[in-house]
């Protein structure tokens, strides 16, 4: 299967590690992976903020890049959203407002093609052990658009809970935001301060070693907090544990 890699703004200039974990992860099973090097922003960030014209010309470039692949997987669930909730958004409004379906029509195509990497694991390729290694006490946090806009559901502990050596324990508050929501934290930062200090104190309560999510945005977000806090737990990328193994482990 020749898929895409589409490693977004956030892992390609912060957390370039993670991308190289997907590789390492999907080469291993058995899966082509292409990083084409024309990929840019999703337009997320300019769409969230009221810039949507502007972010009409990144979708379309997104589209031209990635047309082609299989599969498109992205190790981040609030980029996957953008691509499948939003671009079909985008494309209907330029075609109410007299802009014709054009956009619509160049979108449409890779809209169904674009997964979040734990769905394409578990959906697409149908594994959950995907002969992980990881011997440390975890607790999972689903973010916002994971857990709501793709509706990843139990998939991302699924895949936790076949690892060898790691202990999954359950996150009190599990579901709530921990306050990062991109431009919310800095329209917000006081709200967004104590949401993600709720989140860490919680995570804290579990004894875990490792807070593990899909989004680095939101790792980002908690890491500084728990810094802050001297939690004494690190921020881990889920791709990061499902990479690792007793041959290679992760740190």
């Amino acid at each position: 299967m020749r898929v895409a890699l589409f490693l977004t703004c956030v892992n390609d200039t912060l957390y370039p590690d993670t991308g190289r974990a997907v590789v390492k992860l999907l080469t291993r099973l058995g899966v082509d992976v292409d990083f084409p090097l024309g990929q840019t922003c999703c337009g997320q960030a300019h769409y969230n903020t009221g810039y949507r014209h502007e972010a009409e010309p990144l979708a379309r470039r997104f589209a031209e890049v990635f047309r082609g692949y299989e599969a498109v997987v992205t190790p981040s669930g609030s980029c996957a959203a953008m691509v499948r909730e939003l671009y079909p958004r985008m494309g209907a409004r330029a075609r109410a407002e007299g802009r014709g379906d054009g956009l619509e029509r160049v979108l449409a195509p890779v809209v169904p093609r674009t997964y979040e990497l734990t769905e394409f694991l578990v959906d697409v390729l149908g594994v959950t052990d995907v002969g992980a290694y990881y011997p440390h006490r975890v607790t999972y946090h689903p973010t916002c658009h994971g857990l709501r806009a793709l509706g990843l559901g139990d998939r991302p502990e699924r895949l936790l809970r076949a690892v060898r050596g790691l202990e999954l324990v359950e996150l009190p508050g599990a579901d709530e935001c921990c306050g990062f929501g991109g431009t919310f934290a800095v329209k917000n930062p006081d709200v967004s301060a104590a949401m993600g200090a709720d989140k860490v104190r919680n995570a804290r309560s579990t004894g875990a070693e490792v807070l593990c999510a899909a989004d680095n945005s939101c790792l980002m977000h908690l890491g500084g907090t728990m810094s802050r806090l001297d939690a004494g737990m690190r921020p881990v990328h889920i791709a990061e544990i499902l990479a690792s193994t007793q041959e290679e482990p992760a740190v």
